[in-house]
């Protein structure tokens, strides 16, 4: 894991990002805002899943005055977004909202945007920027042929140059691309030029199969490399996987020390257990756990022993048997459909 790079803390309501701060997640819900109930449970379920920021989309004044009770319900930041309409983020900020995300090029001009920094500034709240590669400015589309980092990067600065000249500095900026190599780069030259806190995404990534491909390469690959303070995996389908993938992406990169981390071997000719089996029925059982211990889950005893001497508990299977290790240690032998009870059994004791 690379140094992290140093940026500027910024707080959103109860929470930092930036800084030393610890990386969070984020998502977006799908529901439709005006629908107070169905926002309110669907967040309050991603919440369950370890989301610790919400965005809600902010299409006209009744999802607008709906943010009045969504924000009043729920513990978390609650962000506002808003393309076009300063009026909607006039009335977000009125309602309780804990940060704005806008493109301040496109909200109404220059008096609306020290408008809106003026409001935000009066509640604490601060602005992300977020530029996309499918809404990049025309002008810059005909100056670089395409969106490339060089035209995203300057679209972001342009963005967060109206804010500054609005005496305003509590921003976050996203730069994203559907494309993992441009938006890489996007942010890495981004990251060289602001100390603002960076939000990563890979932007429409896909099914969840493709999509968690693209993310953990894009999100992970920059964290690797000291940059990013927030994350979002943008995938179609259940919102859950995507905090599912987010907290996955941070525990690789050393990011999340909480929840077990898993292993298990691809299984080969030596196994003589049901390891695939029993892997994914240890995994389901363990999906929800908050026990920061490392768990394997070998098939034999060319690499299970030393597995599991580097796990804090693991099995190594035998022929219709399995061994259960702690710290290297044998603890138990069990047969083989006794395996996966065994196991809980002493993860539960931990």
């Amino acid at each position: 894991m690379g140094t992290r790079r140093k940026t500027r803390t910024i707080k959103i309501k109860d929470m930092f990002v930036g800084g030393d701060s610890k990386i969070s997640v984020q998502s977006m819900t799908n529901t439709d805002t005006r629908d107070v109930e169905a926002t309110l449970a669907q967040t309050r379920a991603l919440m369950v899943a370890g989301c610790d920021i919400i965005r809600v989309a902010v299409p006209d004044f009744e999802a607008a005055e709906a943010l009045k009770e969504i924000t009043r319900q729920l513990p978390i930041p609650v962000v506002a977004d808003i393309h076009f309409d300063y009026r909607l983020a006039l009335k977000s900020i009125e309602h309780g909202i804990s940060k704005l995300r806008i493109n301040p090029g496109n909200i109404g001009g220059k008096d609306k945007v020290r408008l809106l920094a003026k409001a935000c500034q009066e509640k604490g709240i601060p602005i992300r920027v977020g530029v996309n590669a499918g809404s990049l400015e025309k002008d810059l589309l005909e100056k670089y042929g395409k969106a490339t980092p060089e035209a995203l990067v300057e679209s972001a600065l342009r963005h967060v140059e109206l804010l500054e000249d609005a005496n305003f500095y509590d921003t976050i900026i996203s730069i994203k691309s559907s494309d993992v190599m441009t938006m890489m780069n996007s942010y890495r030259l981004l990251s060289e030029k602001v100390d603002y806190p960076l939000h990563l995404g890979v932007t429409e990534a896909g099914t969840p199969w493709r999509g968690t491909i693209k993310s953990a390469m894009g999100i992970g690959g920059l964290l690797s490399e000291g940059i990013g303070d927030t994350i979002r995996v943008s995938l179609t389908g259940d919102s859950i996987e995507e905090i599912k993938v987010g907290r996955e992406i941070l525990k690789a990169a050393g990011h999340l020390k909480e929840g077990i981390e898993f292993v298990s071997c691809p299984t080969c000719g030596r196994t003589q257990i049901d390891l695939i089996g029993i892997a994914n029925e240890v995994e389901e059982a363990l999906k929800d756990s908050k026990k920061h211990i490392k768990v394997a889950v070998m098939g034999c005893v060319v690499n299970g022993p030393g597995e599991a001497r580097e796990a804090d508990i693991g099995i190594a299977g035998g022929n219709g048997v399995g061994l259960i290790f702690k710290k290297g240690l044998i603890i138990r032998r069990v047969p083989e459909n006794e395996l996966v009870t065994a196991l809980l059994e002493e993860i539960e004791k931990l």
